[in-house]
């Protein structure tokens, strides 16, 4: 059977000590509990100013076993410029202990290799109040200075969510979320007077 899902993971407004900025991560799924496609998309725009980044994917997910997906497909950064495009190998699923975890390695039209994994937990105050985790880390296996990308570790970004579910498809949620970079990266931000690390209060 062929079914089709709209998730909107986060569209939240973000506000901390040096700027509040909108950011949204969502997925468009399409196909069966075997074989489907999924359309992804993440960013932030600063409110008032730029569109600090934007990523897209389109992937195709095959189930590999009870809890897992394997994905691959194509990645495409609008922001920051300049524009990169990258292949998408990787596994999506529920690891032990109920962990969501979507880990994937990308191969850039430059032949720069990185690899991100991101990993979140539902844990259940009540049947309708959640506290959710989230740590994402990134490195890589190269620079690229053009987007002020350093290679090593890159950045972690790690988050935590309160939300209520009014209904199953709608809840409201208040949380943090903290991001740092690292290495040749924190170097980047740091020479365009960027800050290296940034703590949030978030609305969502």
């Amino acid at each position: 059977q062929i079914t089709s899902m709209l998730m909107v993971d986060q569209l939240e407004y973000r506000f901390g000590e040096h700027e509040e900025y909108i950011a949204w991560a969502g997925q468009l799924r399409i196909g069966s509990d075997e074989d489907k496609i999924a359309f992804k998309t993440e960013g932030e725009k600063v409110i008032g100013g730029a569109t600090e980044s934007v990523e897209t994917q389109i992937v195709y997910q095959r189930l590999i076993s009870r809890f897992f997906d394997a994905q691959v497909g194509l990645r495409h950064d609008f922001e920051p410029g300049p524009t990169r495009t990258y292949g998408v190998f990787g596994v999506q699923g529920l690891a032990p202990q109920w962990f969501e975890v979507d880990a994937n390695a990308f191969v850039s039209e430059r032949g720069d290799v990185s690899f991100r994994v991101e990993a979140e937990y539902d844990l259940l105050l009540t049947q309708r109040l959640i506290l959710q985790p989230v740590v994402e880390v990134e490195v890589a296996l190269s620079q690229d200075e053009q987007i002020e990308q350093g290679d090593g570790l890159r950045s972690i970004e790690a988050g935590l969510r309160l939300r209520y579910e009014i209904k199953r498809e709608l809840a409201p949620y208040i949380g943090v979320n903290w991001e740092k970079s690292f290495g040749d990266t924190a170097d980047f931000k740091r020479a365009e007077g960027e800050e290296t690390a940034d703590l949030s209060f978030v609305m969502g």
